[in-house]
């Protein structure tokens, strides 16, 4: 039942053998995980995982293999004849070939997007599914969900599936990033270490009060002694790129986020969505109601702070390019715009993009962002905090 899971642990080096394999299956018979993956996934880590070195390995294998598994209700796990009925709506969904993929056109340009938008919006009347026009379901119109086009407006779909759309009709719910999650991996911890190196480098000197009450009990006078300060004196503004095509990297950001709120003294983050705009905003459930204007940042912290934005860049052109482009609103000035203040404004800035570097060419946003932090951009790996480390200074 589990074979493709233990081949996935050996792929990962897991040193899983048979025995433990048919220790996890007495323990699923003998009703020790309640049908959740939660359940699982501890029962399952606790029989096949004998060296606390290999649970970073074991959580990818179990990833891997089982994606997706905590959408599964748990009904539906229990008796396998109860389908959700959302289940039976997803039939309806369009998946094409990568062939019939490139086979679609998309409008040619934004302003061309909005006018077929508007005469849709004026002419349709019904509800249509499986079209290449109007606004609906399940087809390769730009308009409507679960379908595909290269690119259009999202309107009633749950979450993205392709990565594509220029605009989201639908208003949705973001969470913010976890400053207090535990780092718990081999990796992050390694991270953490860089950030803590860079972030006293160069830090002012402090009272050592303990240490001058020994010495001066010691000589016989005052003796006062220093020490580096506990905490760093760098200035940090941290920008963060939350939903939609982030959800993928959210585990990693809340490391990072976690790993840099616990060094920097003197930190101050906001959110936003794809690109950086006329405004940003430092709470998600809020963010339509309390914004913060991307000009009071500028006035407000100077040329010493050092800007690290996180986002993987992946959107549409027109949301960089275009004014008017945003995802989900309408912006007087385009996102090239406003990244190119802030570059000016913060000479020290990197960009993190948690998307693997080798697939960076892929995307056509990912290089018109890397055409502004000119060779800025590095990628959320050891390797990229170091780099980016060296490139703040």
């Amino acid at each position: 039942m589990f074979r493709p899971f233990l081949d996935s642990l050996r792929r990962h080096g897991v040193t899983a053998s048979l025995r433990e394999y048919l220790d996890l299956l007495a323990g699923m018979q003998a009703g020790l995980s309640d049908w959740t993956p939660e359940g699982f996934y501890h029962l399952a880590r606790a029989t096949l995982v004998k060296n606390e070195a290999q649970i970073d390995r074991f959580d990818r294998a179990f990833a891997e293999t089982f994606s997706g598994l905590d959408e599964i209700p748990v009904e539906a796990l229990v008796d396998p004849l109860t389908l959700p009925p959302e289940w039976l709506e997803k039939l309806a969904e369009k998946f094409l070939t990568p062939e019939e993929r490139a086979a679609i056109e998309g409008s040619g340009s934004f302003d061309e997007l909005m006018r077929r938008l508007r005469e849709r919006l004026a002419e349709q009347q019904g509800r249509h599914q499986g079209g290449n026009k109007w606004i609906g379901t399940a087809g390769t119109s730009p308009f409507g969900a679960y379908g595909y086009n290269p690119e259009g407006v999202r309107i009633g779909q749950h979450e993205s599936r392709h990565r594509s759309a220029t605009k989201v009709w639908d208003k949705r719910e973001f969470r913010d990033f976890d400053d207090s999650v535990e780092l718990g991996t081999r990796n992050i911890k390694v991270a953490l270490k860089r950030l803590r190196q860079w972030a006293r480098h160069g830090a002012v000197e402090e009272l050592d009060l303990p240490g001058t009450i020994h010495a001066s009990a010691k000589h016989g006078y005052i003796d006062v002694q220093t020490r580096p300060e506990r905490h760093n004196a760098v200035k940090v503004l941290l920008f963060l790129d939350v939903g939609g095509s982030m959800d993928d990297h959210a585990r990693r950001v809340d490391e990072l986020f976690s790993a840099a709120r616990a060094e920097f003294k003197h930190l101050e983050h906001f959110y936003f969505h794809n690109c950086i705009y006329e405004a940003v905003w430092r709470d998600n459930r809020r963010r339509w109601t309390e914004t913060t204007p991307t000009w009071d940042i500028i006035n407000r912290y100077g040329r010493d702070y050092k800007l690290i934005v996180v986002g993987d860049a992946s959107m549409s052109p027109y949301e960089i390019a275009v004014p008017g482009g945003a995802n989900e609103h309408w912006n007087p000035e385009s996102g090239e715009t406003w990244l190119r203040r802030m570059t000016e404004v913060w000479p020290d800035h990197v960009w993190l993009n948690p998307v693997p570097h080798a697939h960076w060419h892929q995307t056509r946003s990912i290089q018109m962002v890397e055409d502004v932090f000119t060779d800025r951009m590095k990628p959320l790996t050891l390797e990229g905090l170091t780099e980016a480390m060296r490139v703040l200074g």
